[in-house]
């Protein structure tokens, strides 16, 4: 492994935050394409409100309703304080969290306080997060666990990220052989991996590649939401240098179909531009078995616990009425009660 570390990651981090916080970071013409499907309005749901049970098992844990508070930041001060005030939600509301990108805690020690929020969330599902091109880098089974064991997470998310990463200045663009990386690393992993992408789409040739593999979980982050080529070429340039390319993606809901289409029972993740609790309905409708949010809940983590609380609950409280207005009284009821406009 190169043990140098990136001399500039933690700014780089602090960079993320700024831009996605001040700047228009969200794709300008792929949507999510959520907008091109309805949910199946059922007059006669024959369940009360209060029946609607959210309730959902997800690696191994009992989760108050089908939420993922998605990957955003950590390695530096805000970051510690975005993830404190986030783990604090998600263990109020019984909802999980994923952290960021963990290399930089890995490389720095002196960041890993701002990614352990274990303290403040002892029963909260805890997912860590590295890059999987961090494969071709040296990294192995070892670095794996150092992410899930000095945060207690509950498991483990693999980041899969080139279009970000070719527009990063200095990233890492060598994704070649990490198939049969990941393949014989799987089985030696004791804990959940998840696979993701970061929002810009996995699609039906992918998941056929990792269809073989035993992973717990993909989360196919689509495009729609954020576009980190977006937020990469703003950190770098301070503009768009290239608008058709931060616009590459698969749209969240195509995605969603597609990996469904090719991974019938293995559990998916939508995320991608989820912004309410319909689009949510929508996703699970279209067999996502948990949604992620992430950017949207940047601004309230800094306002503090209770600000991240509030959005949440009113996300929660739009899933529950959409799943009462199609008759699903469970998230997993709301399959196929969907059609496209």
């Amino acid at each position: 492994m190169n043990d140098t570390p990136d001399p500039d990651i933690q700014i780089r981090k602090r960079k993320h935050l700024e831009v996605c916080l001040g700047e228009p970071v969200e794709y300008t013409r792929l949507t999510t394409g959520f907008e091109r499907y309805r949910l199946r309005y059922r007059a006669l749901p024959e369940l009360a409100l209060q029946d609607v049970d959210l309730t959902t098992s997800f690696l191994g844990k009992t989760l108050k309703a089908p939420f993922l508070i998605g990957a955003m930041t950590g390695g530096e001060a805000y970051g510690g304080q975005i993830n404190r005030a986030l783990a604090q939600a998600a263990e109020q509301l019984g909802v999980g969290l994923m952290l960021g990108s963990q290399r930089v805690m890995l490389e720095r020690p002196q960041a890993r306080a701002s990614f352990q929020v274990r303290e403040v969330a002892p029963s909260t599902l805890l997912v860590g997060n590295l890059g999987l091109v961090q494969l071709n880098k040296g990294y192995g089974l070892w670095h794996l666990q150092q992410a899930v064991e000095l945060v207690q997470a509950d498991a483990i998310a693999l980041h899969i990220n080139p279009l970000q990463e070719a527009l990063q200045t200095g990233g890492d663009t060598d994704f070649a052989g990490l198939l049969g990386k990941l393949s014989a690393l799987l089985p030696q992993i004791p804990f959940p991996v998840i696979l993701k992408e970061v929002g810009h789409g996995t699609g039906r040739e992918v998941a056929e590649c990792l269809a073989p593999l035993p992973f717990a979980a993909l989360d196919v982050a689509g495009a729609g939401g954020t576009s980190w080529a977006r937020v990469e070429e703003l950190v770098h340039h301070g503009r768009i240098l290239h608008p058709e390319l931060v616009e590459v993606g698969i749209p969240t809901a195509e995605a969603l179909v597609e990996c469904r289409s090719v991974l019938p029972h293995k559990p998916l993740i939508a995320s991608g531009g989820i912004r309410t609790g319909t689009d949510a309905a929508k996703a699970l409708a279209l067999g996502a078995q948990m949604v992620a949010v992430a950017r949207p809940l940047l601004e309230p983590a800094l306002q503090g616990p209770e600000a991240a609380v509030a959005w949440i609950q009113d996300f929660l409280h739009e899933m529950r009425v959409a799943l009462f207005a199609i008759g699903a009284r469970t998230p997993a009821e709301a399959l196929g009660r969907i059609e496209k406009v």
